[in-house]
């Protein structure tokens, strides 16, 4: 993908991220809409760039500037949504559901595994925080969360007291 834009040059030549000086074209502007949260650091989004280029199609962007600031961003036909899409209704459809079904079987163990982990924990300590439990689980808030949910949906646990000063109570034994 390439991109053209006219531009007031600091410097000319080739930008990387250990070069990347951001110089905004209205420094009060651009300072105004950053501190109410509607931009953010300048000069984040070519280190975004940077970053992401590499994961989605293996090669790092390009930024020139000169009097046309020019952006070019590789892309790679195998990362490509109409790539897939058209491959998938030629076949490889099957190989894609093989691989998906071999990995929910492992999804689902892992997920009654984190189940007992936590429930030992809760019968451990019940006064814990859903933050506490994560950090013992080595998981994120929202898998806590989500596994709270859904032993509650499941009547294996169940909350007693308030959300600050309550506990969990397991309510039976799967």
């Amino acid at each position: 993908m390439y991109v053209e834009n006219a531009n007031r040059a600091v410097k000319g030549g080739r930008i990387t991220v250990d070069n990347l000086e951001p110089y905004p074209k209205n420094p009060i502007i651009a300072a105004f809409f950053r501190n109410i949260g509607y931009a953010d650091q300048l000069g984040s989004g070519v280190r975004k760039l940077f970053k992401y280029s590499q994961y989605y199609s293996g090669k790092i962007p390009e930024f020139i500037e000169g009097d046309i600031f020019r952006i070019i961003v590789p892309l790679n036909e195998g990362f490509s949504f109409d790539f897939w899409q058209e491959n998938c209704i030629n076949g490889i459809s099957e190989i894609v559901s093989d691989t998906i079904s071999d990995t929910i079987p492992e999804t689902i163990s892992n997920e009654k595994n984190l189940k007992k982990k936590l429930l030992i924990y809760i019968g451990q300590d019940s006064a814990r925080t859903q933050k506490e439990y994560a950090a013992k689980l080595k998981v994120s808030v929202a898998t806590v969360k989500r596994l709270f949910a859904k032993l509650q949906k499941e009547k294996i646990l169940a909350r007693e007291g308030t959300n600050r000063k309550g506990k969990w109570i397991i309510t039976k034994q799967k």
